[in-house]
């Protein structure tokens, strides 16, 4: 008796070819984004503003219409099985949006209906209590600062217990307390089984955060990758260091600057000392001098400066 082939998982989400333009095609948004996130992982989606995150997550939530092309969730088709996809999905927005007539706890009592789950008081409770709004649950919204309403928006995203939640820009503009407790829930949820898809400006976070990573630029995928190989696939070595003088101009035109603070990248030792060498020779007093390894954002600064190009996923 011959036994059956094991049960292939469904990707949680599923981009095909996905393009959008504007204008009658004479802005592009997107051209041609295909990628698969499986089910269970912390994936990041990471490029500059403009290059296509949001529209490509508004035409995962609905929000916008694919010019062409397929985006699932969970096998659901976002235009033929909405109501099953929308189901399945969890959406944190970028903007504040809310309803300034309810509470915090009516808010998400209206939010559980929308998905038709009744008794749902519990959660909303382990909710409020993970989110720090445990204080806050029957106050009124428009009462609430701006880093507390998006804690109400991030609970709104989670109250019908989605299997796949989508954080365009959770913590931006938000305070340490906030970005600590929700990396520590969403941490947990993903723990249990949860797949997150994570878009964000704050690199630290996705370099800790995320198993994988794609980059996008002008609304195309120019890098696709665990977040391991990405960061061993650049300079391996970067120079940190204080100057409140010019940099020589060999070196200007190879270092990131922020204020005071100076980084260069060296392939190996021997380039580092080349580094050192040119900053004595031109007299140039540094101060706290690190050497470390390259960081997430000297990857995304290196591939978002080279030509775009089509990438392969690699598992």
């Amino acid at each position: 008796m011959s036994s059956s082939p094991p049960a292939v998982s469904l990707p949680a989400l599923r981009f095909d070819n996905v393009t959008k333009t504007y204008r009658g095609g004479q802005v592009r948004a997107l051209g041609g984004v295909s990628f698969e996130i499986a089910q269970g992982e912390f994936f990041g989606l990471l490029g500059p503003n403009g290059a296509g995150k949001t529209t490509l997550i508004s035409i995962l939530a609905g929000l916008a219409k694919a010019t062409s092309g397929s985006v699932s969730v969970h096998g659901h088709d976002v235009v033929g099985d909405y109501a099953a996809a929308r189901r399945a999905l969890g959406v944190v927005p970028q903007e504040l949006v809310f309803d300034p007539f309810f509470s915090v706890r009516e808010t998400l009592r209206i939010q559980s209906g929308y998905f038709g789950v009744r008794n749902n008081e519990a959660w909303i409770d382990e909710l409020l209590e993970n989110l720090g709004l445990a204080d806050k649950a029957n106050a009124n919204m428009r009462q609430l600062s701006g880093g507390m309403k998006r804690r109400v928006l991030v609970a709104q995203a989670l109250v019908h217990r989605p299997p796949v939640i989508v954080l365009d820009e959770p913590t931006a503009g938000v305070d340490v307390e906030l970005r600590q407790t929700l990396w520590q829930f969403v941490a947990r949820l993903n723990k249990e089984g949860h797949t997150v898809l994570l878009t964000t400006h704050y690199l630290e976070e996705a370099e800790a955060l995320c198993g994988r990573i794609a980059m996008l630029k002008q609304g195309r995928i120019v890098a696709l990758d665990r977040t391991s190989a990405l960061l061993a696939g650049t300079a391996s070595t970067m120079l940190r260091f204080k100057l409140d003088q010019a940099l020589p101009a060999g070196l200007a035109e190879r270092a990131r600057v922020t204020g005071r603070i100076v980084q260069v990248k060296a392939h190996d030792a021997a380039e580092v000392e080349q580094i050192l060498a040119a900053l004595r020779a031109a007299g140039c007093q540094i101060e706290d001098l690190e050497i470390g390894r390259a960081d997430l954002e000297d990857v995304f600064l290196e591939i978002m400066q080279s030509e775009p190009a089509a990438a392969e996923a690699r598992s």
